[in-house]
């Protein structure tokens, strides 16, 4: 009885003992996995630093960073009397593509939101001096304009909510519709490669100042059901700017914006739009996109706020276009 016992008590310690190292197997591999610690991140090795080397890696193979300057300045005025078809993130963005590679670019906010004073990180509080006493007490522009903190080549005239009531104050001025002309001629703009002036969604006198002071007109359409509605009045007032005040004015770019591919609309507005414009119409269209809706908010455009996105892409390639068709048309 007593080997059987000792045999009974052997193989009950052996059991105990094989039962209990695999739990401290287990314990020892779990204090393990608590106690370890992850590799850091490397520095720069983020989603937007990611999506930045790769729109940097993408620009190069297109070879977007010899892009032509143009041998005068091109003062180019965004309008649309349409709400919301992107006048003032086509403006902040094309501006901020363009300086990107090398251009000197002026920002003129003529919309008494003060949107893309915002946009380019621009302080436009009340007191803060504006296109508003510009265009009324005829301070010259080389006391408003400011460097937007963004890109060290990029440049605003910003607006307050001062220049809401400039429509009304401008009726009685004399040449009221020449003002920002007289502006800009008396400024020597001739440091800036391009000056774009982004205008309110109305055809009042801040639209025509900004129709008669720009050479070129760059409209954004949306790719919308009521895309061409009032578009004809638009182009209605630039026959008569070009009748009788300013001759050298020309419908140079159509930009379609937020462009859904998903839609089959959207496909349909931009070949009508092509079918009336041609070739002014840009090839690239303006998708939509949440980074550039959120990039206003931080006080930048989406070219420094996500430069990997597909909006940038977008604004890049338009930009790049806008650049190279000059370039073409010169030579």
């Amino acid at each position: 009885m007593e080997p059987s016992s000792g045999h009974a008590f052997s193989m009950q310690g052996t059991a105990e003992t094989a039962s209990v190292a695999p739990r401290m197997e287990t314990e020892q591999a779990v204090d393990s996995r608590e106690t370890a610690v992850p590799p850091p991140t490397p520095a720069g090795d983020t989603p937007i630093a990611r999506a930045a080397a790769v729109a940097r890696q993408v620009m190069a193979q297109r070879g977007d960073n010899e892009w032509p300057r143009p041998a005068r300045t091109r003062v180019i005025t965004v309008a649309n009397q349409k709400g919301g078809v992107g006048k003032t993130t086509t403006s902040v963005n094309l501006a901020a593509a363009l300086a990107m590679h090398g251009a000197q670019v002026l920002v003129v906010d003529l919309d008494p939101q003060g949107n893309a004073s915002t946009a380019l990180g621009i302080d436009h509080h009340a007191d803060v001096p504006s296109m508003y006493h510009v265009l009324i007490e005829d301070r010259p522009l080389s006391e408003i304009i400011m460097a937007s903190p963004e890109l060290p080549n990029l440049y605003c005239a910003p607006a307050t909510l001062h220049l809401a009531g400039a429509e009304i104050e401008l009726v009685s001025k004399v040449a009221r519709e020449t003002r920002l002309r007289r502006a800009l001629d008396d400024y020597d703009k001739s440091r800036f490669d391009y000056v774009l002036i982004d205008c309110p969604p109305s055809l009042g006198l801040l639209t025509l100042n900004a129709l008669v002071g720009g050479d070129e007109l760059l409209i954004p359409i949306q790719c919308e059901y009521y895309a061409l509605e009032g578009l004809s009045q638009l182009l209605g007032t630039v026959d008569l700017v070009t009748s009788h005040l300013n001759p050298t004015l020309n419908v140079s770019t159509i930009l379609l914006t937020m462009y859904d591919a998903r839609t089959r609309l959207a496909a349909q507005v931009a070949e009508e739009v092509r079918s009336h414009f041609g070739d002014t119409a840009l090839k690239t269209v303006i998708p939509r996109s949440v980074r550039v809706s959120e990039a206003p908010s931080y006080g930048q455009s989406v070219m420094t706020y996500d430069p990997g996105s597909t909006g940038a892409l977008a604004y890049s390639e338009a930009a790049s276009e806008i650049a190279h068709r000059w370039a073409e048309v010169a030579s």
